[in-house]
């Protein structure tokens, strides 16, 4: 990948073409991120449900790990350089001009200059790089408040009282809900990879052209 405006577009098509088995990388990369997004809106709406919420150093580092994740996603959706990729990047960052008196400075700081720039992408890259890692301490963080305060079930008592071992019922259990997953995904990625694309994110980023969904 070549983190510059006029290389960006064709790197990423180079990818497609020419590496040997680029193609499927980048389908599951791309489409991996969007099945992540939907098994965490699942795992929200469930703890919504059974008002985990309660648990509350549990649930906001769950928020955290939302928010590291979409800023995570969003950079990365800037790096192909596609018009949809431009035009989100112009539209989001420009959002944090909103903000009174520094709003302007912030916006030219992250772009590092008055225009989305090679600077920009190379900041989006490295970004998108360091992010899962953080994401990943998140996750270990989460998981350890998870163990001290326990999980919520649907019944709502407390599960200490009657358990049952963890093998072979919940690994039977949690081998249904991969299979189900890794169909899903396989199905997603070999037959319909670009159902979840934006086709103008086919095309490459022009600053003289928006496209028509693409409101001020």
């Amino acid at each position: 990948y070549k983190t510059d405006i006029n290389l960006a577009f064709q790197s990423i098509i180079n990818m497609n073409r020419n590496i040997n088995f680029g193609w499927l990388i980048r389908s599951f990369h791309a489409n991996g991120a969007s099945m992540f997004f939907i098994m965490m809106y699942m795992h929200i709406s469930r703890g919504i449900y059974l008002n985990s919420f309660n648990f509350k150093m549990t649930w906001l580092i769950g928020v955290t790990l939302l928010l590291l994740t979409m800023m995570t996603a969003f950079v990365g959706y800037v790096l192909p350089w596609g018009q949809m990729s431009f035009w989100g990047a112009t539209v989001i960052t420009n959002l944090l001009s909103a903000i009174p008196y520094l709003g302007n400075s912030i916006v030219i700081w992250i772009w590092g200059g008055f225009s989305i720039s090679n600077a920009t992408l190379t900041r989006f890259f490295s970004i998108h790089f360091i992010l899962p890692f953080i994401i990943l301490m998140f996750i270990f963080l989460h998981l350890m408040f998870l163990h001290l305060t326990g999980s919520n079930n649907p019944l709502g008592i407390n599960s200490n009282f009657d358990k049952i071992s963890f093998s072979p019922y919940f690994i039977i259990k949690d081998l249904i809900g991969l299979i189900m997953f890794m169909w899903m995904f396989l199905m997603l990625t070999l037959m319909f990879p670009f159902l979840l694309n934006d086709h103008n994110n086919f095309i490459m980023a022009n600053s003289m052209i928006t496209p028509n969904h693409i409101q001020p």
